[in-house]
């Protein structure tokens, strides 16, 4: 038989599986003996007290021993003779459309612009050591998007659009730890996941699909007002298209504007990496000097505030982990963080950014030197984007070194003489941030530290370093679709997917709306097929 269980107990006894089988086995008044397994089902950590404590939904076997599966298996069919789909993308947005479009009979082409999750490796690599970027292969580009080397959480908030346990679930099918499927904020890490992600890659390919690396999709083809297929330099691909390109892609953007596709701005948020000893964090969210000490994981915050009508909060906050160059191209300065699975790191980072929408650039105080105006088309968004990332370049001395700022020195106007030792490899250089980014943005910034200073005492010190530039937070443009049948607006046959559409803001999010677009194509299939 089994039963479920809710408990608060002390993090050593949630940590080790003999200890909580022995602690509900005394609470519940079973004998030890015929406890044979608990399985957690969900948990959580309440810090808001002195005493820290765990809270856990389990699962008790009482005389039964529990089936190997924890969770339900997707049996995926072979679809090499099914009708074919492409998908542009192999970030998450892409790779869960080419799931679905499997379990639901059909065949996806999958194209990629960037590099299998092993070659991208050493692109990375080179990113700190030579201080170029590859325009094709970098943090954002390549198998996996911008989460298989940047980041690895799990949380979203996005539950009403789709089926977010699935996404867990054929995480776990394909190699993910199943604490993903207990965890209040779960989180796979970037030294994992890419395995995850290639073992997708492995299904899909074994089922019949296909996976082409190295094809950057340059025109769809468009017949009337359908579209049939996509083509990727001299090489053609039939069929409707799935378009998960992702946040960054903006040859995409510039494309899909000269070909006069209905897309329109959207709002973003800007700011700064603000990185931290993770002792200092783990001492202010745990409430005790040792910090986290031997049971508990490294400590999360989440920070949100009002200045001026503008949101400014925290984002994809990363404990024990490290401040990566993001950027995509040559002149350009993006900071994103990542976490391993350990969340080991001396350091814990977060994005600390500022609310931006489509009629604020055009503001006095938003004005960057360039000799290029924002305009106000569709990518005007972006292009304010790409202005503040190349003044970042020209503060970090043309060079991935990224400017940088001590927090307090940040805040009360000071140029910072010195900077901490940081995680970010690339380097640092000594910059005042308060000076040169847009007045809107730095004030707000300053105001939004002062505020969260007050809510958690120490948060606001001169330990902190302020790394900028953050810009890719979410897409600036969103490629108008019918929030029916998510086929473009005009275009039938063009599914905009994911983040790079503007529908998504993270794996998760990313992974259901791909799902969901899939079994619209398949709709489209059926009726036009």
């Amino acid at each position: 038989m089994t039963k479920e269980y809710q408990f608060r107990v002390l993090p050593q006894v949630a940590a080790d599986a003999e200890s909580l089988r022995r602690y509900i086995a005394q609470e519940q008044g079973i004998a030890l003996g015929a406890m044979k397994a608990v399985r957690v089902l969900k948990r959580s950590i309440d810090a808001r007290q002195r005493t820290i404590f765990v809270n856990l939904k389990v699962r008790a076997y009482i005389n039964e021993v529990p089936a190997d599966d924890e969770y339900e298996h997707i049996d995926y069919p072979d679809v090499s003779r099914c009708p074919q789909v492409v998908v542009v993308g192999a970030g998450p947005g892409g790779l869960f459309a080419a799931l679905r479009l499997i379990e639901l009979g059909f065949r996806p082409v999958v194209l990629e612009r960037g590099k299998d999750v092993h070659e991208r490796k050493n692109d990375l690599a080179a990113i700190s050591r030579t201080q170029q970027v590859d325009e094709e292969s970098n943090y954002c580009f390549g198998e996996g998007g911008a989460g298989a080397y940047s980041d690895g959480k799990l949380y979203t908030r996005s539950k009403k659009r789709g089926n977010t346990e699935k996404i867990l679930r054929v995480f776990c099918q394909h190699g993910a730890s199943t604490n993903i499927l207990a965890d209040a904020h779960p989180h796979i890490g970037t030294d994992r996941l890419p395995q995850v992600i290639e073992a997708m890659r492995h299904t899909i390919i074994g089922c019949g699909g296909e996976v082409h690396f190295q094809t950057k999709m340059t025109r769809l083809t468009i017949q009337g007002q359908r579209v049939v297929g996509c083509e990727a330099g001299d090489e053609a691909f039939q069929g409707p298209v799935i378009l998960a390109t992702g946040h960054s892609a903006r040859d995409v953007y510039r494309y899909l504007a000269e070909a006069r596709i209905e897309i329109e701005p959207k709002g973003i948020a800007v700011g700064v990496r603000l990185e931290h000893p993770s002792m200092l964090i783990d001492q202010i969210q745990y409430h005790r000097k040792e910090g986290r000490g031997q049971w508990l994981p490294a400590a999360e915050y989440s920070f949100v505030t009002q200045v001026d009508g503008r949101g400014v909060y925290s984002f994809c906050m990363c404990p024990g982990g490290f401040v990566i160059p993001a950027a995509t191209g040559p002149k350009q300065i993006v900071v994103n963080g990542m976490s391993p699975a350990n969340r080991g790191t001396q350091w814990s980072n977060s994005g600390m950014v500022v609310e931006v929408r489509p009629e604020d650039i055009e503001n006095e105080d938003f004005k960057i030197e360039s000799e290029e105006s924002f305009g106000s088309g569709a990518l005007r968004m972006m292009s304010f984007q790409e202005q503040l990332e190349k003044m970042c370049w020209q503060q970090g001395n043309m060079k991935q070194t990224a400017p940088a700022q001590r927090m307090a020195d940040f805040v009360n106007n000071r140029l910072s003489f010195d900077l901490p030792k940081s995680s970010y490899a690339p380097g640092l250089m000594s910059s005042p941030l308060h000076f040169w980014l847009p007045k809107s943005v730095s004030s707000r910034l300053q105001q939004g530290f002062k505020n969260f200073g007050k809510q958690a005492h120490g948060f606001l010190t001169n330990e902190a370093v302020l790394i900028a530039v953050e810009t890719r937070t979410s897409s600036p443009i969103r490629i108008v679709r019918d929030a029916e049948t998510l086929q473009h607006v005009r275009l039938q046959g063009l599914f905009p997917c994911g983040e790079g559409a503007g529908y998504a803001g993270g794996i998760v999010s990313a992974g259901v709306d791909g799902e969901r677009c899939a079994e619209m194509c398949a709709v489209y299939m059926g009726k036009n097929g």
